[in-house]
């Protein structure tokens, strides 16, 4: 093959890992060698800025503006994302139609002592830069605080191990991911904290002409995580979801149905709306537009400035 195929992604350890899964993958289901494609790695402003919260300098569009703007410039051919760090609307001359297989979406607490949730002391201090994240930490203990924390994972790990935090939530995928599950106090079931839309999902955004990559990433796109990740963005499409939108979505496949649950949280995190409805696998889509119209509707905007 003459001309190479070029993979961008963060620059980060994680992120890289995923590449290296995405490429692999491509590898195995087309007659492409590991000479053809390269892994290019792009620094993102959200990679830059590790003291603020992103909703405060630009929002979701921090980690993945750079490498997109590379996929338009044609300096990159499949951009890789972490599905949960995209905005809910697609870019301009941009696709993200194919998925990886999804890994574990919950959420995990890694603590001092690896105390599990309910034995941290009165008013621990917890890690988290998600809004989300905050307020269903706040549902179960109104009496933790919790403190902002940035970075990537092994960062946060070591700000833990400094004494910064009691403990800090993440999710199980990036651990899994980097073979870090002995870090772990505890898993968070679905039914205590709903992740965030797509937790656990590798996106690869081609541009939208490009028919000879599109055609290489049907070959790779797992169906199943494709219905899920549309059902679960679709919410944030209807709510016109931010940074600054708390909002958990998961859906789950039973045979020929596909279950969604979502919460939503006021502005200020003191009301939380929930919605959970069934359709048929081929509804998936409007699924997801169903339950975001419904949270919309019970919350009254109110989780809007």
């Amino acid at each position: 093959m003459s001309k190479k195929i070029v993979i961008g992604s963060r620059g980060s350890k994680l992120a890289l890992l995923y590449a290296q899964m995405a490429k692999d993958k491509i590898i195995k289901n087309t007659n492409l060698k590991d000479e053809d494609i390269i892994i290019k790695p792009i620094t993102t402003k959200g990679d830059l800025v590790k003291d603020k919260r992103l909703s405060e300098f630009g929002g979701k569009g921090l980690f993945s503006s750079n490498i997109e703007k590379e996929l338009l410039n044609k300096n990159i051919d499949i951009a890789i994302h972490a599905l949960k760090d995209m905005p809910a609307l697609e870019s301009k001359g941009l696709m993200t139609e194919t998925f990886l297989e999804r890994n574990d979406p919950r959420e995990i607490l890694l603590s001092i002592g690896k105390k599990k949730f309910s034995e941290l002391n009165l008013k621990s201090i917890i890690g988290t830069s998600s809004y989300r994240r905050e307020f269903q930490i706040k549902k179960m203990r109104p009496d933790i605080v919790c403190k902002l924390i940035r970075g990537n994972i092994d960062t946060r790990i070591k700000k833990l191990k400094e004494g910064t935090y009691d403990a800090i939530v993440l999710s199980y995928a990036g651990i899994k991911c980097l073979n870090l599950d002995n870090e772990i106090s505890e898993i968070f079931s679905i039914d205590k904290i709903i992740p965030s839309a797509g937790q656990g999902i590798i996106a690869l955004q081609s541009r939208e002409k490009d028919n000879k990559i599109i055609s290489i990433l049907k070959k790779i796109n797992h169906s199943e995580t494709y219905k899920r990740a549309h059902a679960e963005r679709n919410i944030l499409k209807v709510l016109e979801g931010d940074c600054e939108t708390a909002v958990g979505a998961h859906a789950t496949i039973d045979k020929d149905k596909i279950i969604l649950e979502a919460e939503l949280f006021s502005l200020d995190g003191t009301v939380r709306f929930y919605e959970k409805k069934t359709s048929t696998l081929d509804k998936f889509k409007q699924l997801g537009i169903e339950v975001g119209k419904s949270l919309k509707t019970k919350s009254n905007n109110s989780y809007k400035r």
